[in-house]
């Protein structure tokens, strides 16, 4: 990737992350990136996976769920904060993409106990595939699911929580195209054992009736920040990676 494309898009994720309580349009952010609007648009999509507003938009939620986890700030008041006049519609947004209400959220402390499925016919197809990881590395349970878009928002097609990379296989997938995200922590020969954020993503994965497997392999690596948040409530893997014995 280009150094200066990457340089104008963390200008602008640097931006969106310093305001998340403003309206910022695409006009602000080009500006950030001293990009033209249409070229920041096209670049930032190339660089993140997402539009900047969707980004921006998932930059709010992921402080929201910041806020609700860590403290005792009224909703309306963590609604405002992150950019939303209405509190009905920030709990709308925050329930879809997180899978539980802010109360919800809030009362779990910032975890799921179990995540639903996307309520959607299963085609009889599998997505199967290996989670591999791009460096040495010591990554504890691990997330696979498979969502319509470049960002673990929203209820999965279908999921899976494994005790480490290798093999994994999502049975009775809807039919559809899916992108193959993961989620985990772990620790690389220069963290000392302090636990860091991983993730991969393949896809799209297309997936027919009648087709018996898809193939989709995972490569695990360090998240960055342009990596879009991680919206969807998971179970505690961090916890589970510090509970989880060191490999010998």
């Amino acid at each position: 990737m280009d150094e200066i494309v990457r340089q104008a898009v963390a200008r602008a994720i640097v931006t969106m992350r310093d305001n998340l309580g403003e309206r910022l349009t695409i006009d602000d952010l080009a500006r950030a990136a001293m990009f033209s609007k249409f070229h920041f648009t096209r670049v930032f999509l190339r660089v993140t996976g997402l539009s900047p507003g969707r980004f921006l938009s998932a930059l709010r939620l992921a402080e929201a769920k910041r806020l609700l986890a860590t403290t005792v700030i009224s909703v309306a008041d963590i609604s405002h904060q992150v950019g939303y006049n209405s509190v009905g519609t920030f709990s709308a947004r925050f329930s879809g993409s997180v899978g539980v209400s802010p109360s919800g959220y809030r009362h779990l402390h910032g975890t799921a106990p179990r995540i639903a499925d996307r309520q959607a016919p299963g085609s009889g197809a599998t997505v199967r595939g290996q989670l591999r990881v791009s460096c040495p590395a010591d990554i504890g349970p691990v997330f696979v699911g498979l969502f319509a878009a470049r960002i673990a928002e929203g209820a999965p097609a279908r999921y899976a929580i494994l005790p480490g990379p290798g093999p994994y296989a999502l049975a009775d997938v809807p039919q559809g195209s899916w992108y193959a995200l993961t989620h985990a922590y772990g620790t690389t020969p220069l963290d000392n054992h302090g636990l860091r954020p991983f993730t991969g993503l393949t896809g799209p994965v297309t997936v027919h009736r009648g087709v018996a497997a898809s193939l989709a392999d995972v490569r695990l690596r360090p998240r960055h920040g342009f990596d879009p948040p991680v919206l969807l409530a998971l179970p505690d893997l961090r916890q589970a990676a510090v509970s989880r014995p060191l490999a010998s």
